[in-house]
C-alpha cells in the first residue's frame, strides 16, 4: 500500500481545465465493485473536438515503478480523440446516464466552459476481465488532454487496485 489514493494538477494552474478537488472510496480501489467518487472541475474555455489525451500508467514492482505498454487501449496510451470515444459509448441525442444527468455534467464535446462538481456519487465497477499485469498493485497515471498541440489539462492519479 503506498500511501493510498492521490491526486495532483499538474497544469501548473495555466491550464484552461484544473481539477479543484477529487476523492475515490474504498481504497484500495475494488474490481468488481462500488466506486464512491466526488469531484469538482473548473473549465475556462469550452473544450472541442479533436480532444487528444496521453496516459502514462505505471505499476509499482518492488520499489521501482515499471511504465505499462498499451495493449487493447489499455495502460499507457494516446487516444487521438476522445471526443469520438465518448459518442461511441454514449450515442449522441441520448441522456448522460446518472449521476451526470442530475447534476448537469456534460457527457459530450464541445465541454463549455464552467464549474462542473459532482457531489459523493456511487458507481458500480463491472467484473472486467483485466490483463494480469492491470490487477492487484499500486499505480500511478498521468493524463493530459490537449488540442491542436495547446495542453488543455494535467492530472496525476495514484491509487491501489484489488481484484477478485
Amino acid at each position: 500500500q503506498v500511501g493510498g489514493f492521490a491526486w495532483e494538477d499538474c497544469g501548473d494552474g495555466k491550464d484552461p481545465v484544473v481539477l479543484q478537488s477529487l476523492s475515490v472510496a474504498p481504497d484500495p480501489i475494488a474490481i468488481p465493485g462500488s466506486l464512491r467518487v466526488s469531484a469538482a472541475v473548473k473549465i475556462s474555455k469550452t473544450m472541442a473536438s479533436p480532444l487528444k489525451v496521453v496516459l502514462v500508467v505505471e505499476k509499482a514492482l518492488g520499489d521501482l515503478w515499471i511504465q505499462l505498454p498499451c495493449i487493447d487501449q489499455m495502460g499507457s496510451c494516446t487516444y487521438n480523440d476522445v471526443c469520438a470515444i465518448i459518442d461511441n459509448l454514449i450515442p449522441p441525442g441520448t441522456t448522460c446516464p446518472e449521476p451526470l444527468l442530475t447534476y448537469g455534467i456534460p457527457c459530450h464535446c464541445p465541454f463549455k466552459a464552467g464549474s462542473y462538481s459532482l457531489p459523493a456519487s456511487d458507481f458500480l465497477l463491472p467484473d472486467v476481465e483485466l490483463p494480469s499485469w492491470m490487477t492487484n498493485g499500486n499505480y500511478r497515471v498521468r493524463a493530459v488532454v490537449s488540442n491542436g498541440g495547446d495542453e488543455l489539462a494535467c492530472v496525476k492519479l495514484a491509487f491501489s487496485l484489488q481484484s477478485q
